[in-house]
């Protein structure tokens, strides 16, 4: 598999291969584990050093027992995924603006927990503006114990894809 990097991204499919985006359509990511690394630089990157996830005595007496990721830094992670996996790479040449998220954590990520995400149109308004469509992708972020952790619902604008599937 390619990999994509800032100076090396993925090239992009014909906009001819857009598959039909109707509400129950779903794709899934690739999986990543998060590390400790993650945790650090995020908490260096984002100022957030809330000593739930930087220190591990203290997490110990939380009723977690252990560090947690934050939940902003799986929220990227979840945002990556996507963005790297093949059913997004369909859609991007489609894409024109994310207009909301809507975002829940109803479990938490601990270091070493591998995710995935699991990605299912749940709402579509065509002509939601001349030519535009707006679409709202439900994205969990699934853990290795089958485990949602985290629960995006993100309403984006696309193209409208009336006459180009």
């Amino acid at each position: 598999m390619q990999s994509a990097s800032p100076a090396n991204p993925l090239p992009l499919p014909p906009p001819t291969s857009l598959p039909s985006l109707e509400v129950g359509h779903c794709f899934e990511s690739a999986g990543r584990t998060i590390t400790e690394s993650d945790i650090v630089n995020f908490a260096c990157l984002s100022g957030d050093f809330n000593r739930l996830h930087v220190d591990h005595e203290y997490a110990r007496t939380t009723p977690f027992g252990q560090r947690i990721a934050h939940g902003l830094l799986v929220l990227s992670v979840l945002s990556g995924l996507t963005t790297q996996s093949s059913g997004y790479r369909q859609l991007e040449p489609y894409v024109l603006a994310l207009i909301d998220i809507n975002c829940r954590f109803p479990k938490p990520t601990f270091i070493g927990d591998t995710i995935v995400v699991r990605v299912t149109v749940t709402e579509k308004t065509e002509q939601y503006r001349p030519g535009k469509d707006k679409v709202v992708f439900r994205r969990e972020a699934v853990n290795q114990r089958g485990e949602v952790v985290v629960q995006a619902d993100f309403a984006m604008v696309l193209r409208s894809m009336e006459g180009s599937a």
